[in-house]
């Protein structure tokens, strides 16, 4: 006996139905043939037709209406058996959500598609978090830069769960800049900038969480102004849209970043 699956779609999960159904059956020989993306309507009568001289029978996941009636009028004609996978769950649903289902073939697949995309990038921004290797640079969809404490790796998480490839690497005067830096188009990099007075007030929270003392190089104003005046050297050398982060939630910082990220993307930049 052959068991045909037609789907609008890749019919994944129409064969696994049927195949699990299969198993059951320990003294009948079944064969299952998928046909995906199924979306012309002659093709599905002349299927039909040119198995209805067999055993068989059709299970189908067609949520395209017009596709779905073509399905139960031919087999009707040729008096083959069908099984509508899909459709009395998309009928309940539709019942009890009180919401018309959108009957697109394929959004599952669209959907996984979109998930993996951002797993891909949380793992992006983690690998290429901080400057930790320079080949992030030139792969990422985005390139963060700013001094220390100015929401780089957040707002690359962010932009991660929306499925942008974001890098981000510190500008620390003593370290210096990698040269993939430079050869980027400046759409591809934004620069985090910050009220001095604000960062100071951060980096001495950020030294009493760690039990180290206020009075640290880390937090003088002095060594602010300096890292602060180098980054402003770098962001104008590279030419990148500059976002000052004061006072402003991650989301916020993500947001502008988004914005410069979609106008660029329209421009083809």
């Amino acid at each position: 006996m052959k068991v045909y699956v037609l789907s609008d779609a890749l019919g994944e999960t129409a064969e696994f139905v049927v195949r699990a159904a299969a198993s059951q059956f320990l003294d009948t020989e079944m064969e299952i043939v998928r046909m995906p993306y199924i979306n012309d309507r002659q093709y599905i009568r002349k299927i039909v037709a040119d198995a209805s001289e067999q055993r068989c029978i059709f299970a189908y996941t067609l949520v395209v209406d017009e596709l779905r009636h073509e399905m139960v009028a031919a087999a009707a004609e040729y008096g083959v058996p069908t099984i509508d996978i899909m459709g009395p769950v998309l009928e309940t649903m539709s019942q009890v959500a009180n919401e018309t289902p959108l009957k697109q073939a394929g959004l599952l697949r669209k959907l996984d598609e979109e998930y993996f995309r951002k797993v891909e990038a949380v793992e992006f921004a983690v690998k290429y978090d901080d400057g930790k290797d320079p080949r992030g640079i030139t792969n990422a969809e985005i390139v963060l830069i700013g001094v220390s404490r100015t929401s780089k790796t957040p707002v690359c998480m962010y932009l991660a769960h929306k499925g942008i490839k974001a890098a981000n690497v510190p500008l620390v005067p003593e370290v210096g800049v990698p040269e993939e830096l430079f050869m980027l188009t400046p759409g591809r990099i934004v620069g985090l900038t910050i009220n001095p007075n604000f960062l100071n007030e951060i980096r001495v929270e950020r030294l009493k969480t760690l039990g180290l003392t206020a009075d640290a190089d880390y937090a003088s104003f002095r060594r602010i102004l300096m890292e602060l005046e180098y980054a402003e050297d770098i962001m104008r050398r590279v030419g990148c849209p500059v976002i000052d982060v004061s006072n402003r939630a991650v989301e916020e910082t993500a947001s502008k970043v988004l914005e410069i990220y979609y106008r660029r993307e329209r421009h083809g930049n």
